[in-house]
This record gives structure tokens, C-alpha cells and sequence, in this order.
């Protein structure tokens, strides 16, 4: 089944050039110009991927993003031409999977969409034994996580997590007792190597503490180890 992306975008000649780039690698691309008609179009048709201009018409970026995240499900990666650290904050924590900044380089963005569609399993990877066998779930103490499905949950409860938000628990959960350091948690969520300078992992970790103490589940499971990284210490 071909990848469906939407793009959102109000400027048609940068729309068109990165519709043709994707289709070339063989995905299906649908444009849309207006922020308003993106919400509409996002929750009703349900892409893989979303493409998403910060600044539109009608709505913002960061608005759409908002409005659409709890019923939508796939991975939204946001354009902007802004070197504000504020836009990709505000943009992380309502929901943004990841930012490509503009002037957009087509490979950087083929690259980011298929280190997302890796993460949410819309692109196949290769055969191998291990591929034959389904994957367990983890469990400690309250916190379970389904592997096969994505979903975390705290005793009975799910916890409405982004694809980050997710890699980044799932990363540590799965190496336990081991200190993992920004470039192992980067490299989780976005394929690439840490750049020294974004904030995301910081911005990520305190979100999903926060998300697990809503539940009681208590911050001190994911621990800060100075100069080194993060570690998780489950609650038997």
C-alpha cells in the first residue's frame, strides 16, 4: 500500500516542488493551502504523515496541530522558517513529532519522513528472524508498554502519547539500569545523530514525566544523570 502523505502548505511553488521530490520515492502526496481545511482533511482522510507549514492561512500551524492531535494518530512534522527555539517548543508540546527548518533541503526531508514512517511502522524493513516473532510486552511494576500496538499504560490506565514521547520512554524502558545519553535517545526518535544544540530530549523527557505522575506513577523512575544522560529505575 503506497504511503499517504498530506502537506500543508500555502506557498504553491515550494508545495509542487516538494509533491514531485516525495512522489519520485514513491510516495502519494495530497496539498492542502489552508490551515482550517487541513484539520478538516488530517482528521477525515487520516494520512500517514503530515507535512505541516507553521504559518497558513486561517490557522496556524501550531493551532492545526493542536486541534487535530487527539484524533489523529500518525506522525505530524512541522516546516518553519523560524529560528525562534520558542515555535519548536510550543510545537513539541502539543503534539509535533519532529521540524525540517526552511529553506527546505528535499533529502534532509526524506530523510526525517522515513525515520517517522520507521517509527510508526508504515515502512516495511527488511526479513529476519527475529521478524517472525512478536514482540513481548514490558512490564514494571504499574508501567506496561505494548510494543505491537505502541500504548502505554499505568495500572489500568493508557497514557495518550506522541510518537517521540514514546521512542524516548521505550528507549530507556528497554535498556534498564543503563544510562542512556542524548545521542541514543536522538537517534530513537529521529534516526540521526544528536547536533549538540536542540532541546528536544530535554523537552520530551519532562513531558512524559509529567504525563506518568498524572497517574502516580512518580518521576523519580526516569532519573537525570548529570553530564550523562537519563536512566530509568522502575518501582517493582
Amino acid at each position: 500500500m503506497t504511503t499517504q502523505i498530506l502537506l500543508v502548505e500555502d506557498d504553491q511553488g515550494l508545495a509542487e516542488i516538494i509533491k514531485e521530490y516525495l512522489e519520485s520515492k514513491d510516495l502519494a502526496v495530497n496539498i492542502v493551502s489552508d490551515g482550517l481545511q487541513a484539520v478538516a482533511v488530517i482528521i477525515d482522510t487520516q494520512p500517514d504523515l503530515v507535512i505541516l507549514d507553521l504559518m497558513l492561512p486561517s490557522l496556524d500551524g501550531i493551532e492545526v496541530c493542536k486541534r487535530v492531535r487527539s484524533e489523529y494518530s500518525g506522525s505530524i512534522l512541522m516546516l518553519t522558517a523560524s529560528a525562534d527555539p520558542f515555535d519548536q517548543v510550543v510545537g513539541l508540546e502539543i503534539g509535533a513529532d519532529d521540524f525540517v527548518q526552511k529553506p527546505v533541503e528535499p533529502r534532509v526531508l526524506l530523510a526525517r519522513i522515513r525515520a517517522r514512517l520507521r517509527q510508526n511502522n508504515h515502512e516495511p524493513s527488511l526479513p529476519s528472524a527475529a521478524a517472525q516473532v512478536p514482540d513481548n510486552d514490558l512490564k514494571y511494576g504499574q508501567l506496561t508498554i505494548k510494543k505491537a500496538s505502541r500504548q502505554v499504560l499505568v495500572a489500568s490506565h493508557q497514557l495518550t502519547f506522541t510518537g517521540p514521547e514514546y521512542d524516548v520512554l521505550l528507549c530507556l524502558v528497554e535498556n534498564i539500569g543503563e544510562i542512556q545519553n542524548r545521542d541514543a535517545l536522538f537517534r530513537a526518535i529521529r534516526g540521526i545523530d544528536y547536533d549538540g544544540r536542540s532541546r528536544m530530549i530535554d523537552i520530551i523527557i519532562s513531558q512524559v514525566r509529567h504525563k506518568l505522575s498524572e497517574f502516580n506513577y512518580a518521576n523519580q523512575h526516569i532519573k537525570t544523570v548529570r553530564n550523562r544522560g537519563y536512566l530509568f529505575v522502575p518501582q517493582l
